[in-house]
């Protein structure tokens, strides 16, 4: 048994589905299902006995230790976070919550339980923490990707949120021993990701025949991941990775943020034409950028790749494919997150040039 945080929301749930799938152990899924944590996203374990999902916080330190001593998991993996920038600058205090003194009761609930173990028990748990290349800063154009010794320069309120969590789970490893293990990854796309980011966004807005928003001149760099090979080495460090010890985690794939709008466009150029027979990149609208937005992200993945021998298996014009497929192919999921509390947050975030 493995408890997952989080694991109703866009990468965990992603984690979820395809950790059952490959026949691993059951889950206790816990998610407090705040807008972005989402119930249809795992509705293909509907009656599956080897799911069990739990409605709540990771601040309920009294839960979580009620789960751990009901369900006794081998491991913790903490995906539970806000994780969107543009919200963190609109108001910061549900990250400050979450991502720093929720991942600290999360910390001493499962430290306190851990401690209670049998010797052998504990050399064999792992508490796994999911954070971002985001705590690393910006990059110039030319400068070198980020690795794991790269110190920590989060610009934003989301940033500075889980670089601060990324720094209680280190201590609690160095103070306590807890047995940690801690991923930053780049930009992650793929199913179920929720439509506020960039590329689920185009996506819906395209099909919608909304205007599609880009930041300043749109040429913000991000390495991006393909959120089924994101998941793939999680599980690879789980199973192989050294205690307290960070990884890396990169699809190898940097680009413009530009870049893949346009490609989102003739994806649906060819997939879904418009009715009118105009290309969707005559939707693009560029809207003022974002305060503090940060230049260039970029992973160096070799570490994970040499200690633990883990690659992305997807290139990105595979995984932007299907992507752009699985969104035409599940339009009752699209619908059904978008509430009117996703529409007023679009309009807020980008205005009247959102068409929201």
């Amino acid at each position: 048994m493995i408890l997952v945080t989080g694991g109703a929301g866009f990468i965990g749930s992603n984690f979820v589905l395809d950790w059952l799938a490959a026949g691993h152990e059951p889950i206790v899924n816990l998610d407090k299902l705040t807008y972005a944590g989402n119930r249809a996203n795992l509705a293909g374990l509907q009656g599956d006995a080897r799911h069990v999902f739990v409605q709540g916080d990771i601040g309920d330190r009294a839960l979580v230790a009620r789960l751990l001593a009901e369900h006794q998991p081998r491991a913790v993996l903490n995906f539970a976070a806000e994780s969107h920038v543009d919200r963190s600058i609109h108001g910061a205090g549900e990250f400050i919550a979450t991502n720093i003194v929720g991942t600290f009761q999360l910390l001493e609930a499962v430290r306190a339980h851990w401690g209670t173990l049998p010797v052998e028990r504990q050399a064999d748990f792992r508490f796994l923490h999911v954070s971002t290349d985001e705590v690393y800063g910006s990059l110039a154009p030319d400068a070198p990707a980020f690795t794991e010794q790269h110190g920590y320069e989060p610009n934003s309120p989301y940033s500075a949120s889980k670089a601060a969590s990324d720094h209680l789970v280190r201590a609690w490893h160095h103070t306590h021993g807890l047995p940690v293990l801690t991923t930053n990854c780049s930009n992650n796309y793929g199913p179920y990701h929720f439509p506020e980011k960039l590329i689920p966004l185009m996506i819906v807005n395209a099909l919608a025949g909304k205007p599609l928003p880009v930041y300043g001149d749109g040429q913000q760099v991000r390495d991006w991941l393909y959120v089924g090979d994101h998941c793939s080495a999680i599980r690879r460090v789980l199973a192989a990775g050294r205690p307290g010890e960070t990884y890396n985690v990169g699809g190898w794939n940097e680009k413009p943020n530009l870049e893949i709008v346009h490609t989102v466009c003739r994806l649906l150029d060819e997939l879904r034409p418009r009715a009118d027979g105009r290309p969707y990149a005559t939707q693009i609208t560029y809207v003022q950028d974002r305060p503090g937005h940060d230049r260039r992200y970029a992973i160096d993945a070799r570490k994970i790749e040499r200690e633990l021998g883990w690659r992305p298996a997807e290139t990105f014009d595979t995984g932007i494919r299907k992507t752009v497929q699985w969104y035409l192919d599940h339009p009752d999921w699209v619908a059904q997150v978008q509430s009117g509390a996703y529409r007023d947050w679009v309009a807020t975030q980008y205005g009247a040039a959102a068409g929201a």
